[in-house]
């Protein structure tokens, strides 16, 4: 079963042309305040995938049972445009130094791809001082899960790693809080605030 069972080729013009139907690149209607015609499809389409959360929850729950030594979790927003996990060290919170690593794992809901990155995240006391995102090579700590979750993406809902070349392409449309010409289809695909985690 999967969460998104619309299959598109994976190109570039594709993949411009989908995110095209759910961002703008002005603000015309937020500064009216009013939702755009992009902005009701997304809605529209999270009505519908929030019916798929109990599957999700699942996969969750498989993940975890695969990875018994760390934590995982749902961090799924749907104020972004996919499904996401997270897997991280058991610690006791505010984490000591050097701080904690975070593999979050997200499915999009606008095409059937997925994508993994990483975090380190430092702490005083309960405030986060830093957040590094990786979105390239992951450290060494974070590689063995985040090939567990990669599997496990794939053999359960069926996507494809969105391609690092792909991720980057820059798209020229407002993904909040970016604009161009620092939006890319990663952030429209997934997440614009990759280091947004709730940990």
């Amino acid at each position: 079963m999967s969460l998104n069972s619309s299959p598109i080729p994976l190109s570039v013009e594709s993949l411009l042309a989908l995110v095209h139907n759910y961002y703008r690149a002005d603000k015309e209607f937020h500064l009216r305040r009013e939702n755009s015609p992009e902005e009701e499809r997304f809605l529209t389409l999270w009505v519908q995938e929030r019916k798929k959360m109990d599957q999700w929850n699942a996969f969750v729950d498989e993940l975890q049972a695969a990875l018994p030594e760390l934590d995982v979790g749902n961090i799924t927003s749907t104020c972004n445009a996919s499904f996401r996990c997270a897997v991280y060290p058991r610690v006791e919170f505010p984490p000591p130094e050097p701080g904690i690593w975070v593999v979050v794992g997200c499915v999009s809901i606008l095409a059937p791809v997925y994508a993994i990155y990483g975090l380190h995240l430092r702490y005083s006391g309960r405030q986060r001082i830093e957040e590094r995102v990786f979105l390239e090579l992951l450290p060494p700590e974070m590689q063995g899960p985040a090939e567990v979750v990669a599997s496990k993406l794939e053999a359960t809902f069926g996507v494809t790693a969105l391609p690092r070349a792909l991720a980057r392409t820059p798209v020229p449309l407002i993904v909040e809080p970016k604009e161009p010409p620092h939006t890319t289809l990663f952030d429209a695909l997934f997440i614009s605030r990759p280091e947004s985690v709730p940990i």
